[in-house]
């Protein structure tokens, strides 16, 4: 080999390990941007004048288009807080949910970082007609999740008749805790907040807290190994696990309201309160499609089953 093109081939050598120096360098110099807690769950119906009605008055959301989808309404609790609801595709069988959705200040910049970290993502984020901003990917268990930037200045929202305002912890099935870990916790920076189960000394639900905000999200573990909706799941069984919870001052004050006004009238519901295994307040109820909302106070009043919690409660 002639001495010009070893010379060439070693320069081109150094050349490459310095560019993939420099890559690796960026992407650990890259900074996380803020993932500021829940935008959404994205969820479909099968009956929409049905949903229509849930959300509108027992919940008492209100219903507003949707920027990011034609075919779907919004039903709002918040300026940033909100349920997606869109129509069912065909081939969908029992599954009802869509997509989970986080909020962040900074959506180009989070898809960036997480490209730089070999995350498979979108080339560009996509711009709603509000002003918003998002991106979707896969976790490690193919649930679709959005990153969405909220509009600089969003519209005030009223919504006077809400059971509750803040949408504190979404859950959705998981097969394998350590690889859906690897994205949130590793990845994303989501932190613990609490675990516990049905009974003593099992795990049923594991409960991680966005990086920069109070609202979790939670594991709601199965022993089927997966991928996918088990085969023997029932649509009510998968409706309970993909649900999203309502924060409350007091759950039985507002399950009394809720009672009072006649807004239970014709809703799958429970009869009565309970206290959960984390020991804070609650009350089931479910859509149409049987997506469940869990209303939970903000705090315990009862000592905690399985684990103590981690980090602080979320907030009115």
């Amino acid at each position: 080999m002639k001495r010009s093109l070893r010379f060439a081939l070693f320069f081109l050598a150094i050349a490459a390990t310095a560019r993939a120096a420099a890559v690796s360098q960026a992407a650990q110099s890259l900074t996380r941007p803020r993932i500021t807690g829940i935008s959404h769950l994205a969820i479909y119906t099968s009956n929409p004048a049905a949903t229509d009605r849930y959300y509108r008055e027992a919940v008492g959301a209100v219903k507003l288009p949707d920027p990011e989808d034609p075919r779907g309404v919004r039903y709002a609790l918040s300026d940033t807080q909100f349920i997606e609801v869109l129509p069912l595709p065909p081939g969908a069988g029992i599954d009802r949910l869509d997509h989970s959705a986080w909020n962040t200040d900074n959506a180009e910049a989070l898809r960036r970082y997480l490209a730089a970290k070999r995350w498979k993502t979108p080339d560009k984020v996509e711009a709603g007609a509000d002003g918003s901003r998002w991106f979707e990917v896969l976790d490690p268990e193919g649930n679709k999740v959005q990153f969405v930037q909220p509009p600089a200045h969003p519209k005030p929202l009223v919504a006077p008749n809400a059971i509750g305002h803040h949408i504190i912890h979404i859950g959705f099935l998981v097969h394998s805790r350590p690889a859906e870990d690897r994205f949130y916790r590793t990845l994303l920076g989501f932190r613990p907040y609490w675990f516990g189960g049905m009974k003593d000394g099992t795990i049923d639900w594991v409960s991680q807290q966005a990086p920069d905000s109070r609202d979790w999200l939670e594991y709601m573990l199965v022993d089927d190994p997966g991928p996918g909706i088990p085969a023997t799941m029932t649509q009510r069984e998968l409706g309970v696990l993909d649900h999203f919870s309502i924060g409350e001052v007091s759950v039985d004050a507002s399950f009394a309201q809720l009672k009072a006004s006649g807004r239970l009238a014709g809703v799958d519901a429970m009869t009565h309160t309970q206290i959960g295994r984390d020991g804070k307040g609650q009350y089931n109820l479910f859509d149409p499609d049987g997506i469940r909302l869990e209303l939970m106070n903000f705090h315990a009043t009862e000592k905690p089953c399985c684990s103590a919690f981690t980090a602080p409660d979320p907030t009115k």
